[in-house]
């Protein structure tokens, strides 16, 4: 059984063969201006406009947000003429927005998303699309009724490294694929969602009424605002955040529509601060055959408290080899069976009489050569983007590319929609204690 080899030992070698990728040029957007709004300018929001506005002709036209604090901040950074509002609907009536980034809480992205799409506008959602499984059919033919463009937010599904990792996978370079390992570990207070609560933070601050408009009424708590993350009633945890890129990242890469299969446990480990969403979880997902791949496992990690001090590694593991994915760097490490199957060692063969193994042992000479004896071998593969390459602009230059030429995104409902649902399905697995059997198909849970 002979293997080529994929020669990538040296730099050169490397550029050589990955030239399609490595002289990659930046895509740059073109046509008339798209004017932006920001709804949620917390931590995510901020990122994500900064990124936004490198994409030629982009501009920003008018942020919200609840907490008065991120108002006049946006004010100090984008001048005091800045259009603000509290009212994410006041935003929505402009006439001079074309496009919103939804940043918000988990269990306002819904409701915002069908608000903005009703009113015209094209919409970059952060993950998760939707806080309830139940919403993500509302979403879906919301933006096929609005003939609008929406781009979910998890970059990593526009970036090269995925890119690559996808290719290699379909040309068969770890054989046949039966098992992903993913891990998004922290081991910080911020990795783990204990942001610091500004000195003012009050009811009226946070214009707390209107935040538990999609929540039901609660009484004022700091941290369910600044925290969100950790609390069940307005987030949706390790699962929402983290679990989310993995399964994006894995969808793309392995063309899956989603796991069949869905069970999760979890614990509170270390971050014993009133949150109700665990900061330790791990998940196990079956996917079934499809024309791309037979079936596979992912198993999912999430560890907030972790003595790697953070790692963040999706692991494809196949019947030739690994394929490591670590951000945008791919690395693969071959192991081939040999042709020929095993005799002696720990093989059974040493427990029989000496004549019988003798007589077998030039049985099994005559019929195998020595190369076919031996493990084939093949070079690994190492890949590495341009320096400085950014993968949350690739993600929004594809966003913005599609609203002015009508192209598909990467990251449309269903597909963010087949990523969220697995995901949530994990803290449903958590609490019930069960399994959780998805169509992955149809998008819909089965009883």
């Amino acid at each position: 059984m002979a293997s080529a080899a994929f020669p990538l030992s040296s730099l050169a070698a490397q550029q050589k063969s990955e030239e399609r990728i490595l002289l990659y040029e930046k895509r740059v957007s073109v046509g008339e201006k798209i004017r932006l709004g920001v709804i949620g300018f917390g931590v995510q929001g901020h990122f994500d406009l900064a990124t936004a506005l490198k994409v030629p002709g982009v501009e920003l036209a008018g942020i919200c947000d609840l907490y008065t604090g991120r108002i006049e901040n946006a004010k100090e950074l984008y001048g005091k003429d800045l259009y603000t509002t509290r009212n994410y609907k006041e935003l929505l009536d402009r006439a001079d927005i074309d496009a919103v980034i939804i940043a918000t809480t988990d269990v306002w992205h819904c409701r915002i998303t069908l608000d903005a799409l009703a009113k015209g506008k094209h919409v970059y959602v952060e993950k998760p699309m939707v806080y309830k499984i139940d919403e993500g059919y509302k979403v879906i033919q919301a933006q096929k009724n609005s003939n609008k463009i929406l781009q979910v937010g998890s970059q990593r599904v526009s970036s090269l490294g995925l890119a690559k990792a996808k290719e290699l996978l379909a040309a068969g370079e770890i054989g046949k694929l039966n098992m992903v390992n993913a891990v998004y570990d922290r081991q910080s207070s911020i990795g783990a969602w204990e942001y610091t609560i500004p000195k003012d933070a009050s009811a009226m601050s946070t214009d707390w009424d209107r935040f538990v408009e999609a929540t039901g009424k609660m009484e004022f708590d700091a941290k369910k605002f600044f925290w969100w993350r950790a609390f069940k009633e307005v987030g949706t945890g390790v699962a929402g955040d983290l679990f989310i890129h993995l399964l994006s990242g894995t969808h793309f890469v392995t063309n899956s529509l989603g796991p069949q299969t869905i069970v999760s446990t979890g614990q509170f480990s270390h971050w014993k601060d009133g949150r109700n969403l665990p900061d330790v979880m791990a998940g196990t997902m079956q996917y079934g055959d499809t024309a791309e791949h037979p079936a596979f496992q992912l198993t999912l990690q999430v560890n907030f408290i972790s003595g790697t001090g953070g790692q963040e590694v999706t692991r494809f593991i196949g019947s030739e080899g690994v394929m490591d994915v670590k951000g945008n760097n791919i690395s693969i490490k071959h192991s081939i069976l040999p042709e020929a199957p095993g005799f002696g060692g720990y093989d059974s063969v040493f427990t029989f009489s000496k004549s019988m193994q003798e007589e077998m042992q030039k049985e099994y000479d005559a019929k195998w050569t020595e190369s076919q004896k031996k493990r084939p071998l093949k070079e690994d593969i190492t890949f590495k983007p341009p320096t400085g390459y950014n993968e949350h602009l690739d993600h929004f230059t594809n966003f913005f590319d599609a609203i002015r030429t009508g192209k598909a995104v990467v990251e449309d409902a269903t597909f963010g929609f087949r990523a969220a649902a697995p995901a949530l399905a994990c803290n449903e697995s958590y609490f019930s204690k069960k399994i959780i059997h998805w169509d992955p198909i149809k998008m819909k849970l089965l009883k």
